[in-house]
């Protein structure tokens, strides 16, 4: 905290041992020191705010904030104790309390830059917009540098994205940007590269498309130079906007005259050449085609342009490059598409495929790059396709075993491609379980021989063979989804486990693992290989449900408590990180970041997975430290929760969740498809809805049972009881109408792939009556308080009614125990066979007798 090199003012020599002790974690140290020092010299700003630090890390947070209030009343000015008050309101996550300090401090020194500067950062870190542009144009008056005009254009812009109304981005905003920036360009000043980026914004927010084209073609886009071909990637996203086609189909050609590899200026090549050809558009006689140059409009031009640089790859000497090749099939894709006849003059697509593994075979890359355009060959061409790969590979002599074996790394990534290419055409899927069972011995025994290859790899990098013990796991996998058999998944795990022993790092085993594990109940082993993948920041959104979706539902109570606080914590600091960010982004004149980091952080705190461990941590908590009434009541208010206010974002949901984060080399048929997607969203949703209810049902009458009684009163509405009946009721209602709903999407019975998303509780929940008898429960909580609000004498037909509740009640928690009830781990015909569909039952039974 304390860097403070060569210390010269007497004071910094005084307060310096308090700041190691800070940045050495001993903080009651820091704290005695502070004392000491304030005892000599109670004007000693400085030292006060650095006990409040300590004061702070110790757990008083009260304590320190007073101390720290008394210092901030007396506005300060020294650096020292602005840069600790800054650290300490940081560290209380009260950063709208740094903006009055250097507002202050502004005030007291108007011609100071650094206070100006910090005070641009404050309003920077709350949002505050429309002050960041007064700011940042106070310190161009102040100091007239470039950057801190442009800070003050960038906050304009700032202030159109989050703008609620566009209407008043489009007219007053970006205009004023606009003509901000205009006035520079007049004078000459614009000097950066990031102030032309910030220019380009500008009018590509205003829709002023032409303006942006002419700025980049001219002298300003001279500055265009930190990225390759940024000033060209401008012009072609300018020339799609206005469908400027001869322009784009000149561009691309040219670019891609200089670098064949470039596969985006591939595409919009081809998507250029066919809408020329739509609109028949044919170059004029005498004129240049178009600024850009030559434009290709004819299929017998793009077919020889692509077979021209394919031909030029031939000859090379060296390593030929992926993207001729790629587009001639991708040129097929799309002329077959159109019913062009035209696509015959490139070749047959099976030989270029072969021509292409030929080539690339030995790359990793090269199973993803024909997966896409295996559509192309017909379904009777798929074994000859196979099997005329498989001449391409030179595997070794047959050995006692019946196999032939790679001699090199590359030999065997060719022979994996095969394997895979096999598995994605549906060769393996066709295969009756014998097949299946010697496809495995056979993808065994070249695992094992290839782990030779990899004697000298560290722990961190992975096996070359791997991916056979990934598709011996997959076999494995098909072979229990077709018959049923659980030892095919106990044999999976075994091979898995194997192979991680050899290959500690490798992600794909530990996920799949973990998958494996959480559909057998067997939670235990889950909590270590989740550790072991030591997931980073966004990845607790997009692959954190793999363990929370598990956690609470098999039980693991504990395990679920610290899941859930591992993505809180996660999505709780996204708010401060990001604001760092846009301040980094603005001190190096980032501009076009920015808008990207707001909109991050839109969609973390849009995210279905925030909402759901946000409700399920503090449903956990109800339900396992609420004992009492009193502790209930203590525990909601504690939470914030407000039953009236759902702060769950329904309309702008966003699944971040990353469905495909398993590799999956199955047939186009098998794989996770859009439907699958939305459906799982929804599912995802009306799960969540159900649970938000509950938790603010349970708010709503822990709130309600400590409100005072309104017998006999008339004051009803003053005491509140009546509007909290109210939305008890109208909770109630919601609830009702969200399990209507459940019912209608768990009658679709959707069949995700395996390797696909996690189905939600929602169908267990319903189908073991958990969720309508917790619904009756909060209902009879509601009947009583009608009894309480009607008095005894009054309410027969009442007390007749919560009877009979009471005792349909109790009919379905018995309903509910029988389906709990059975062996987790069962023996049939001499196989182990696993219930963990009991648990999860089970751990519904304990949260509707909590509830």
């Amino acid at each position: 905290m304390a860097a403070r090199g060569h210390v010269q003012d007497p004071n910094d020599r005084r307060l310096r041992p308090i700041y190691d002790y800070l940045d050495n974690g001993n903080n009651k140290m820091a704290i005695q020191q502070a004392d000491k020092l304030l005892k000599k010299h109670k004007d000693l700003h400085c030292a006060k705010v650095l006990k409040a630090i300590g004061l702070q890390r110790t757990g008083k947070q009260d304590e320190a904030f007073s101390l720290a209030q008394e210092v901030a009343t007396l506005e300060p000015t020294d650096d020292n104790s602005l840069q600790a008050l800054t650290i300490l309101y940081r560290e209380m996550h009260r950063p709208e309390l740094v903006t009055k300090l250097y507002e202050a401090a502004v005030k007291k020194v108007p011609l100071s830059e650094e206070y100006h500067s910090h005070l641009f950062m404050a309003y920077a870190r709350v949002g505050e917009y429309k002050k960041m542009q007064q700011a940042g144009m106070a310190l161009y008056k102040t100091v007239p540098k470039n950057p801190y005009y442009f800070w003050s254009v960038m906050s304009l812009v700032m202030q159109a994205i989050s703008a609620q109304d566009e209407k008043l981005a489009q007219t007053m905003f970006l205009p004023l940007a606009e003509r901000m920036v205009e006035k520079m360009v007049k004078e000459e000043k614009i000097e950066a590269e990031a102030e032309v980026q910030l220019y380009f914004m500008i009018l590509e927010r205003l829709g002023k498309c032409v303006e942006a084209l002419d700025m980049v073609r001219g002298p300003l886009g001279e500055k265009l130079t930190s990225e390759l071909q940024s000033r060209e990637n401008k012009c072609m996203m300018m020339y799609q906007r206005l469908q400027l086609w001869p322009e784009c189909n000149a561009l691309s050609y040219k670019l891609l005259l200089k670098n064949p590899d470039d596969w985006q200026f591939y595409l919009s090549y081809f998507d250029s050449l066919f809408h020329l050809m739509d609109k028949s558009w044919s170059p004029p006689n005498e004129e240049e085609h178009c600024v850009e140059g030559p434009v290709q409009t004819t299929v017998a031009e793009a077919v020889k342009f692509v077979v021209d640089r394919m031909e030029e790859e031939d000859k090379k000497e060296s390593r030929p490059l992926r993207g001729p090749y790629m587009a001639c099939l991708e040129l097929i894709h799309r002329l077959r598409q159109r019913g062009c006849p035209d696509e015959q003059e490139l070749g047959d697509p099976l030989e270029l495929m072969l021509q292409f593994f030929g080539k690339f075979g030995d790359k990793p890359c090269c199973i993803t790059d024909l997966k896409i355009y295996l559509h192309l060959l017909p379904p009777e061409q798929h074994t000859q396709f196979k099997n005329r790969l498989g001449e391409l590979v030179p595997l070794g002599e047959v050995g006692e075993d019946g196999f032939g074996f790679p001699g090199d790394t590359k030999a065997l990534q060719r022979h994996l491609c095969v394997c895979q290419l096999s598995r994605v055409l549906g060769l393996q899927r066709v295969l009756d379980t014998e097949g299946k069972l010697c496809l495995i011995t056979e993808l065994k025994a070249h695992y094992h021989y290839g782990l030779q290859f990899g004697k000298s790899c560290l722990k961190t990098e992975l096996q070359f063979s791997d991916p056979y013990c990934l598709m011996v796991a997959h076999v494995y996998i098909d072979l229990w989804t077709e018959t049923g058999d659980e030892n095919m998944l106990w044999q999976c795990l075994g091979v898995l486990e194997e192979g991680l022993s050899f290959s500690p790092s490798n992600a794909q085993f530990k996920l799949l693992l973990l998958l494996l594990f959480c559909r057998l109940g067997a939670f235990q082993p889950v909590v270590d290989l989740y550790s072991s993948l030591d997931a980073k920041h966004v990845q607790h959104d997009t692959i954190g449900y793999l363990l929370t979706r598990y956690a609470g539902s098999l039980g693991q109570f504990a395990a679920a408590s610290q899941s859930y606080n591992f993505s809180l914590r996660f999505f709780h600091s996204n708010q401060k990180d990001t604001s760092e960010y846009i301040i980094q982004a603005y001190k190096y004149g980032a501009f076009e970041k920015i808008p990207e980091f707001i909109a991050f952080r839109t969609r973390l705190n849009q995210s279905l997975h925030f909402a759901q461990v946000r409700t399920e941590r503090m449903l956990l908590d109800l339900y396992t430290e609420a004992d009492i009434t009193s502790s209930l009541e203590e525990s909601v208010k504690a939470m914030g929760l407000c039953p009236e206010e759902d702060d769950i974002p329904w309309d702008n949901m966003r699944d971040n969740r990353d469905l495909t984060v398993l590799f999956s080399w199955d047939p186009k048929d098998r794989e996770l498809t859009e439907e699958h997607r939305r459906l799982s969203l929804e599912e995802e949703s009306v799960w969540l809805k159900v649970r938000s209810l509950t938790l603010r049902l349970l708010a709503s009458l822990a709130l309600l049972g400590h409100a005072p009684s309104s017998r006999n009163s008339d004051k009803t509405n003053e005491n509140g009881v009546s509007a909290k009946s109210s939305t008890l009721q109208t909770l109630l209602s919601q609830l009702d109408l969200t399990l209507q709903t459940a019912a209608q999407i768990t009658e679709k019975q959707t069949q995700y792939p395996f390797l696909g998303p996690p189905s939600s509780r929602l169908a267990t929940a319903l189908s073991s009556g958990s969720c309508h008898c917790q619904a009756s429960a909060l209902q009879l909580s509601l009947t009583l308080q009608e009894l309480e609000t009607t008095g005894l004498d009054d309410s027969s037909e009442l007390q007749t009614q919560i009877c009979n509740s009471f005792k349909s009640l109790i009919v379905q928690l018995q309903e509910l125990l029988s389906r709990c009830k059975g062996e987790v781990l069962e023996m049939k015909d001499s196989r182990l066979m696993t219930q963990p569909s009991l648990l999860e039952t089970l751990v519904f039974f304990v949260e509707t007798v909590w509830v």
